[in-house]
């Protein structure tokens, strides 16, 4: 063969493997780029937030880690809520060592917005805001320079810590930052639309739905999966909610009340129980009841049933004492729950004045600890005999009346009062008077 067509073989041999290398390289990048086998987590931030809030993310976020997840999404839709669990979550999303990207589907407020900006990429849709994260009390009431300053510093934090301008954030929670070209001039919060957001930098890009922005992640080809809350879950953040926390310990109080004041074991006592075994469920799987609080629970309804049996009182006051004690530790904050309790009590002393004045206390649990029974004349009980067929008979003194003595009348011998004056013995006397067992005689 002339070396020339061998050369000419041997080039179109390493052009062809070489053609060969590329074309599969550029296949494997291409399907990098596109999130081919990587594993992304969507997890949503829906209502309030709050303990139960924090719960599910500790739970899911630890799944994604576990099960080696590529990427988490936070989906988030919320007006806001507590504080101190907002930097819960922000410390939770801060220890993540995978990427993390929030979605605001519809607003990102307060400790929303708080949130989103602990994430490492913020996208957001056409409607969607964040911002307006201003600290207010329970009762909608500005908290104090203390908690603002606190939470102007965790705002501005949050935004440096993923490289981004921490005047934005600050101006979302202090209102005497002016940004006029943002519609925030002095006296109102900082709220982003969109077109904003990607301005000031914190939105990466403003997007129609998930997938878009999957694809502008490089996660289009991506394993999705779609965390939801437990049933558990739903049901203690309800109760954890803090509107939700003070009625329910009323329907507690309420039920319990007047369960006491009804025959039987019946539809209050059994209202008033469940109220409480909601309360503790709720608290237990939202992380902020321990078995502590439900041995010191237990352990309280023990002495207030001992009460009944054991005289003092010291009993029933330890009772009460642990019950307040374990729904106290229960709670996320000790201010908010004593006035729970305060409410509580207040139904409480209500309805027991209630149901005093309509039923008394001579039905329900009552009837057993409280004597009814009565030694009447009506019964047949009397204390003495009031012999009045004495009245009228006559007879003799035996001894002096001065004015008692005794006499003796019809046979029988009687303790006798003269009507006032003395009278000697052997004297006859009539009886004029009875009244029980003084006999009363006059001299004949």
């Amino acid at each position: 063969m002339p070396v020339n067509r061998l050369k000419q073989y041997i080039i179109l041999v390493l052009v062809f493997f070489i053609s060969a290398s590329l074309f599969s390289a550029i296949s494997v990048i291409k399907a990098q780029n596109n999130g081919s086998g990587k594993v992304v987590y969507v997890i949503p931030i829906e209502n309030e937030v709050e303990r139960g809030l924090e719960a599910f993310l500790s739970r899911t976020t630890k799944e994604a880690e576990a099960k080696g997840a590529d990427h988490i999404i936070f989906e988030i839709d919320t007006p806001g809520g507590r504080v101190d669990s907002a930097r819960q979550i922000a410390e939770l999303l801060q220890d993540l060592e995978l990427p993390t990207t929030s979605f605001v589907i519809n607003q990102a407020l307060s400790a929303g917005s708080y949130i989103a900006l602990n994430t490492d990429n913020i996208y957001m849709k056409p409607q969607a805001n964040m911002g307006a994260s201003g600290v207010i009390n329970q009762d909608g009431t500005a908290a104090d320079k203390k908690a603002e300053s606190a939470w102007l510093s965790a705002m501005k934090s949050a935004a440096e810590s993923k490289g981004r301008d921490k005047l934005y954030a600050a101006a979302m929670a202090d209102p005497s930052i002016d940004l006029p070209e943002y519609g925030a001039e002095k006296g109102k919060y900082l709220t982003l639309d969109p077109e904003s957001a990607v301005k000031v930098g914190y939105s990466k890009a403003t997007v129609q739905d998930r997938t878009e922005m999957l694809n502008d992640l490089g996660l289009s080809n991506a394993t999705i999966i779609e965390k939801e809350p437990t049933i558990s879950e739903n049901i203690a953040r309800f109760i954890t909610n803090p509107v939700v926390v003070p009625i329910l310990l009323s329907i507690a109080s309420l039920g319990l009340i007047v369960e006491l004041y009804s025959p039987g074991f019946g539809i209050p006592g059994i209202m008033g129980l469940l109220s409480l075994i909601l309360f503790f469920y709720g608290h237990v799987v939202a992380g902020l009841a321990g078995m502590e609080a439900i041995i010191l629970l237990i352990l309280g309804l023990v002495l207030i049933i001992a009460e009944f049996f054991v005289p003092g009182g010291i009993a029933g006051l330890l009772g009460v004492a642990s019950v307040v004690g374990s729904l106290i530790i229960s709670g996320q904050d000790i201010g908010h729950m004593s006035m729970s309790i305060g409410i509580a009590f207040i139904v409480a002393i209500i309805a027991s004045i209630i149901l005093f004045k309509t039923m008394g206390m001579e039905k329900g649990f009552f009837r057993h600890i409280i004597l009814k029974d009565q030694t009447s004349t009506e019964l047949g009980y009397v204390s003495t005999v009031n012999r009045l067929e004495l009245i009228g008979l006559e007879g003799v003194t035996v001894t002096q009346l001065r004015p008692s003595g005794t006499a003796i009348l019809d046979d029988e011998r009687l303790d006798v009062v003269s009507e006032g004056g003395f009278i000697q013995s052997n004297r006859p006397v009539k009886v004029v008077k009875v009244e029980g067992v003084r006999v009363v005689v006059r001299e004949v």
